[in-house]
């Protein structure tokens, strides 16, 4: 619990558009995740880039423990191969 606890305080002491960008990385992956927009390629690969960006800016804050920054970039990385996967799918 204590992990979190910190996550959320740093996340707190961030800049507004820190939080700005963060939280609608986020959101934006939840919504264009859903079932509603599971028949729309370009929706699923929108989804996948939000949520690279997402991974992809806390890898940037966190590259002072380089495991951490570096499975957040993986991360990112991967979401980036789907989201072009999906892209390509949707373009057949």
């Amino acid at each position: 619990m204590q992990p979190i606890k910190a996550l959320y305080r740093q996340f707190l002491s961030e800049p507004m558009w820190f939080k700005v960008m963060i939280l609608s990385a986020l959101f934006l992956s939840i919504v264009f995740s859903s079932s509603y927009f599971s028949d729309h390629g370009y929706y699923q690969s929108f989804s996948k880039l939000a949520a690279a960006i997402f991974f992809g800016s806390y890898g940037i804050k966190m590259r002072r423990n380089k495991k951490v920054s570096g499975a957040f970039f993986i991360a990112a990385v991967v979401c980036i191969y789907l989201a072009w996967s999906s892209l390509r799918i949707a373009d057949l």
